[in-house]
């Protein structure tokens, strides 16, 4: 049996990988140059490398590994599902049985009436087949012309063509090849645009820009609005109370579609099942993926109202479709997960134990001299990084110039916290113990404490004009 192993010293693989493997969102000859850091295993919140330094992962992969690395249970049950029936598609009028159960617990698990689940092999692709989804029920409901879809500036919806659409991304706009019918709308991210506003009167200033769209574009032509019930690759914005209960009084009196994407937000993350319970959100079409299998395997789906479902599939054939929609092993892995997030009581755990206790610890961060502001939300969080606490002042430096150079000082101390511009942002595994985020909270104050020294020697503790 080949058996794939770390069987290289770490220089070779890195020049392996440099030769032929091509990363997402990476500047390929930069990596090259530097080196990539080789993972070969992981166990609970932690990782280990190829030199064999323990790293805590506080992303928890890409925000995805919900119950943690390296359970045995999620292997045996693509392992037995592999051995009794390894794929088949759910086109031609088939389907099976680890897709059954899958939509079948999904629909319990769901707030509403959210009873129908259309699968795909990721939260991308679910948002692709938002897009179809809805113009299709707009069409049969005799308005074809309602296309629309409203989405945020900076909200994160994939990056497929049509996934990247749908987020307000610019980095990924400028590479072209964007679909039309999409507009953006301002996100709800009072620390860094709020100015002189309270929080709540901002929250209610952007959501108040949906209706605006609204009614420059006319009701007839929308479509739907999708938003992130917590903007998570831009940043961990937790917006304002008011924001979320203004949305959907908007989406109620257009009578327009209002898509949650809870790609990053659900299945724990925020002390819920779901993002959209945490906010109070009534979603017609929730995205999901990541934390559905804790990323042991590609799975992702919409989880579609009664009205949604009954309309389209009641109109003749839905043509749309993917070969792993629904696939017998990763919805069998997705189902032994579910299984372990319920019984072994890991969303208490987050509510009760891991959220308050890394809450305290992460206001506590706003003592750093270089932190402005710290969010934290469940098990995802955020601090802002500042060279002017008062003023919520942006660095003179080139935006993210600063986030990168503190990533780089938590990677060297062993710990995965990323940066989104001059954001550093967590997600860590739900499973996380106190002691654990005791080593987290320790590790972050040193690469806070080392990054600070290094703006200092470099002159970058300027704000912007």
């Amino acid at each position: 049996m080949n058996k794939i192993t770390n069987h290289m010293p770490t220089a070779e693989l890195q020049a392996l990988d440099a030769a032929h493997h091509m990363h997402p969102f990476t500047a390929g000859a930069e990596l090259a140059a530097k080196g990539v850091r080789v993972m070969t295993q992981g166990k609970g919140v932690w990782l280990t490398d190829s030199e064999g330094h323990r790293i805590i992962d506080g992303m928890a992969g890409l925000w995805c590994v919900n119950i943690g690395y390296g359970r045995r249970e999620l292997a045996q049950a693509a392992a037995r599902q592999m051995e009794e029936l390894s794929y088949y598609n759910t086109f031609f009028q088939t389907t099976h049985v680890p897709a059954i159960a899958l939509a079948a617990r999904l629909a319990e698990l769901a707030p509403g009436d959210l009873n129908h689940v259309f699968f795909a092999g990721s939260g991308s692709e679910a948002n692709d087949t938002n897009i179809r989804l809805v113009r299709r029920y707009w069409a049969i409901k005799g308005q074809p012309d309602k296309t629309v879809i409203i989405a945020r500036k900076n909200g994160y919806h994939g990056s497929t063509m049509g996934g990247g659409s749908l987020g307000g991304m610019a980095p990924i706009h400028a590479h072209g090849g964007m679909i039309g019918g999409i507009v953006h709308i301002g996100q709800p991210h009072w620390y860094a645009e709020g100015g002189d506003m309270t929080p709540d009167a901002f929250g209610l200033l952007r959501a108040r820009e949906l209706e605006e769209m609204i009614l420059e574009l006319g009701v007839d032509k929308v479509a739907a609005f999708i938003g992130e019930p917590v903007q998570g690759a831009g940043g961990v914005i937790i917006p304002p109370g008011t924001y979320w209960p203004e949305i959907q009084r908007i989406c109620d009196k257009y009578g327009i579609l209002l898509i949650a994407d809870e790609v990053i937000t659900g299945f724990g993350r925020t002390g819920n099942w779901f993002g959209s319970q945490t906010f109070g959100i009534r979603p017609h079409i929730m995205t999901i993926a990541k934390g559905l299998s804790s990323g042991y395997l590609p799975i992702g789906g919409s989880i579609v109202c009664d009205e949604v479902a009954d309309t389209v599939g009641g109109a003749g054939d839905f043509n749309h479709g993917y070969t792993y929609s629904g696939h017998p092993v990763a919805a069998a892995v997705a189902l032994e997960n579910l299984r372990i997030i319920e019984e072994e009581k890991i969303i208490d755990h987050v509510r009760d134990v891991a959220h308050p206790y890394l809450a305290a610890k992460w206001q506590a961060l706003t003592d750093h001299p270089l932190v402005g502001e710290a969010r934290l939300v469940g098990l995802m969080g955020s601090i802002a990084l500042t060279p002017d606490k008062a003023s919520r002042a942006k660095f003179a430096s080139e935006a993210g110039a600063v986030g990168y150079r503190c990533r780089e000082r938590c990677f060297a101390n062993d710990l995965i916290m990323r940066h989104v511009g001059d954001r550093m942002i967590i997600s860590p595994p739900l499973i996380i113990t106190p002691a654990e985020i005791d080593i987290l909270i320790e590790r972050a104050w040193k690469s806070l404490d080392e990054c600070l020294a290094i703006l200092k020697l470099e002159g970058m503790m300027k704000a912007a004009a």
